[in-house]
């Protein structure tokens, strides 16, 4: 298993917005991609201890795609969500409250076949779409 990496943010929302826009499938489709030639329009959440998800991801010209799955191995609700991917990769997300709003820690074991910093580049952007949202939201 390789180091956990961490990327994290700070949501100007209160913990129940926050959790639902992040586990409510409604929501993770207009968040769950890292750049703007990139969107996920289907996602499958079944937000349970042993349950799957799948998110599809497409570039927006339709050139390519793959599914985001794993199963979840620990939730705790407005605290923590652990997961392995497919591949056998582990992430661990906790949401902590902190003044007014939720700060985010998202660490995530690499890959080993892409460059690191590409890789935490790639999760930190779907963390800050996560937050554009997240606040766009009245």
């Amino acid at each position: 298993m390789n180091e956990l990496r961490k990327v994290e943010i700070f949501v100007n929302k209160d913990m129940e917005k926050v959790w639902n826009y992040w586990t409510y499938p409604e929501h993770i489709v207009n968040w769950y991609f890292a750049t703007d030639s990139w969107h996920c329009p289907s996602v499958i959440n079944n937000l349970r201890v042993d349950g799957d998800f799948l998110f599809k991801m497409e570039a927006k010209d339709g050139s390519t795609g793959f599914d985001f799955t794993g199963t979840y191995k620990e939730i705790v609700k407005h605290k923590k969500i652990k997961y392995i991917l497919t591949d056998g990769r582990k992430v661990e997300i906790e949401f902590k409250e902190k003044d007014g709003g939720v700060h985010i820690i998202q660490a995530f074991e690499p890959e080993s076949t892409s460059d690191i910093k590409l890789q935490e580049q790639g999760w930190q952007s779907i963390l800050d779409n996560f937050k554009t949202y997240a606040e766009g939201i009245i």
